[in-house]
């Protein structure tokens, strides 16, 4: 059901309404409460018989999901002399971090934000270096440093056209035609590198369905029809596959490994196998996922999708193949899922410290007392971990840190959990039991940071590159074929990956377009971070051109 429009209509107002409907009919005021109160009612109840919604999802649906900090998820503190003897470690590890201060500025995007915008240089109309003031007929003018910029922005279509009318004349006696030539680089093809770009750009990485950027080119009077938009992405797919690989090869390479995966549906493959001839358990599992791997290396993150049959662990071992012998194990990054861990590969194991701590989040408001031991000694935990980002600390200098501020608090906490349980103060199958059986359950690759240098405390960048499947999945709602699946799978992981390192994701896509032999021949010149630098060679070698 569609949730009605959230309103707020104390009882007293209803019980007035009632009282009124008693008396006499209802005029239109009352009539719209009414109908309110029971469309909420209404959807209230089919909630409640789907067995899958749950009350944190019920709140969730009702009030809107509230942030994780420990400040709103716990009640306000209580006085210092009344505070129990088991949060007076966590509030005495370390001093707390002073208020941020308030980012200056208003908001809105000062004149270099606009890196793509046409840059029109404009000189005074009489003034000139060296002239004599026409104020006070004494001084000179000289050039001010900065000069003074306007901002004009004008809508376009997403995909613009130029319509070329060429000039035709005919032989009256022999009926031979005469075309004029159209102008010099209009080129053969009637939708260039850009276009491919931006459909791509809009496609997987906004996550606009074709269907609804075909209704909004038609209504601009350039129709591109939503059939016609996938014909391109696929073509262009098909020539930047040598970048996807090249990508997929430079991960396996990488120091930490982040994974997880989400659901996806692919149509043709939704109520089968995809190999019913294979004994494997994949030709027997009918669900299907997109798992997102962000390598980070060389203070560099390369994300890499894969939507199918596997699950996280399984796709995360096929890039694990590409791994070079020489390099030792790396550290993976996820939650405690089995199936995120690839049985076949050594890897260093740690797991998210943001779902252990989550567990404690959705029962605060039953437990709040224990809740405040953990979720207090975390957060502490946490800022220790700022303090090394902000400092840039190398990642030995950063388990340093950590082992001298952090090592402590997490050991004064597993004490804590341990004492819970040894001493019956909570039950096994309460919420709170199952909470502190998973931390001491998985304590060890929790705790990773503690031990290996590099190690981060949560998988939150998977999460958030698995935002960009779940967009599409939210607006496109599936994938029609496995070969639509890998082409999103390519352009997410080319998209996020220019994203994550600070390189435009359009020109990007574009360069590589036109310059598909190049790629092919070195795909490694042609990585989000390396291809500037190729492109500058290119231009400056005598006889290059773009081919």
């Amino acid at each position: 059901m569609t949730p009605p429009p959230r309103l707020t209509i104390p009882m007293a107002e209803l019980e007035a309404v009632l009282e009124r409907a008693k008396a006499g009919p209802l005029n239109d005021a009352d009539y719209a409460t009414l109908k309110a109160a029971l469309a909420t009612l209404g959807y209230l109840t089919a909630l409640l018989e789907d067995r899958t919604t749950t009350l944190q999802r019920l709140r969730h649906l009702l009030f809107g999901a509230r942030t994780e900090t420990t400040r709103a998820v716990l009640p306000p503190a209580p006085a210092a002399d009344d505070r129990t003897a088991a949060a007076e470690p966590a509030a005495a590890a370390t001093t707390a971090a002073p208020p941020a201060a308030k980012r200056p500025g208003h908001g809105r995007n000062g004149v270099h934000a606009y890196a793509g915008a046409t840059q029109i240089q404009v000189p005074h109309a009489t003034a000139h270096a060296g002239d004599r003031c026409p104020g006070c007929q004494k001084g000179k003018l000289y050039p001010q440093r900065e000069p003074a910029v306007l901002v004009r922005v004008v809508g376009q279509a997403p995909l613009g056209a130029t319509v070329y009318t060429l000039e035709r004349f005919r032989c009256n006696l022999c009926g031979e035609v005469f075309t004029a030539a159209p102008p010099a680089g209009v080129g053969a093809e009637k939708y260039d590198a850009s276009a491919g770009s931006m459909l791509a750009l809009l496609k997987y990485g906004s996550g606009l369905p074709f269907h609804r950027l075909a209704q909004l080119q038609g209504s601009l009077g350039i129709p591109v029809p939503a059939a016609t938009q996938w014909e391109i992405v696929a073509e262009v797919a098909g020539t930047l596959q040598p970048a996807y690989t090249e990508l997929i090869r430079q991960a396996a390479q990488g120091e930490v490994l982040h994974n997880d995966d989400t659901h996806a549906t692919i149509l043709t493959v939704a109520r089968g196998p995809t190999d019913e001839g294979s004994p494997t358990e994949t030709a027997t599992r009918t669900g299907t996922f997109t798992s997102g791997i962000v390598a980070t290396t060389e203070g560099r993150e390369i994300a890499c999708f894969f939507t199918g049959h596997q699950h996280a662990g399984e796709n995360l071992a096929d890039v694990l193949r590409q791994r070079a012998a020489t390099r030792g194990p790396p550290i993976q990054m996820c939650d405690a899922l089995a199936r995120n861990v690839p049985e076949a590969f050594e890897v260093i194991l740690a797991n998210c410290l943001a779902h252990a701590r989550r567990q404690f989040v959705e029962i605060a408001p039953a437990f709040p007392d224990a809740c405040r031991r953990v979720l207090e000694t975390l957060r502490e935990v946490y800022r220790h971990d700022a303090t090394a980002k902000a400092e840039g600390l190398t990642p030995a200098a950063r388990l340093a840190l950590h082992q001298e501020r952090s090592e402590p608090l997490m050991a004064q906490l597993y004490d804590w959990l341990t004492t819970q349980i040894a001493e019956r103060q909570v039950e096994p199958n309460s919420g709170l039991g199952k909470a502190i059986a998973y931390l001491r359950k998985h304590w060890e690759p929790l705790t990773r940071f503690l031990h290996v240098a590099g190690a981060p405390l949560d998988n939150n960048v998977a999460e958030r590159a698995l935002k960009k499947a779940i967009l599409h999945r939210k607006n496109a709602l599936f994938y029609r074929t496995e070969r639509g699946a890998h082409v999103a799978d390519l352009f997410m992981s080319l998209i996020y990956t220019c994203q994550r390192n600070g390189a435009d994701p359009f020109h990007y896509l574009t360069a590589l377009q036109t310059h598909a032999a190049a790629l092919a021949a070195a795909p490694q010149d042609w990585l989000p971070w390396t291809y500037c630098d190729t492109l500058a060679r290119s231009e400056a070698t005598p006889g290059s051109s773009t081919l």
